[in-house]
């Protein structure tokens, strides 16, 4: 098949939202009730896919601010339609390069994301970078037995 007429799953956020959605949605909540934030701070969300972990965070930190970024326009589309909520700006963008002011986030959080990012060191970097002396900055990746992360792009292309 034609590279410019292949579906690219990685792209779609109806595709990654129907397949890996339900996991996602249903690991924000443990997370965040490890992280145990105080309310009415300042979020970042790195790599925000299809909006499972903004919409856990609107619904049980009641942030001040949440700003969620994705490089995919797809998965932020999607982000959009399952998080309607105008506390939250889903905003283009790379992990690597935050345009978010240094020290100005109290929370600034990823899920699923790192594996897939380039250059992690750089990314991890960004998000202290952003953090907030005293901020927290968690994230969780993917766990892959075997195959890595070339089995899953496999199955999703």
């Amino acid at each position: 098949m034609a590279e410019a007429t292949r579906h690219d799953a990685w792209q779609a956020g109806d595709s990654y939202d129907l397949y890996m959605g339900r996991w996602s949605r249903q690991i924000a909540p443990p997370f965040l009730d490890w992280l145990d934030p105080a309310e009415d701070l300042d979020w970042l969300e790195v790599g925000c896919g299809t909006g499972a972990l903004s919409a856990a965070i609107l619904a049980r930190c009641n942030p001040r601010s949440l700003v969620s970024i994705d490089p995919s326009e797809g998965f932020l589309a999607k982000a959009r339609a399952n998080v309607p909520d105008k506390r939250v700006a889903f905003l283009a963008g790379d992990a690597q390069a935050l345009a978010v002011e240094s020290g100005s986030k109290d929370m600034v959080v990823s899920a699923l994301v790192l594996n897939f990012v380039p250059d992690r060191q750089k990314a991890l970097a960004e998000m202290r970078r952003v953090a907030r002396p005293g901020a927290t900055i968690g994230f969780y990746v993917w766990d892959y037995p075997g195959g890595g992360v070339e089995f899953m792009r496999a199955f999703w292309t």
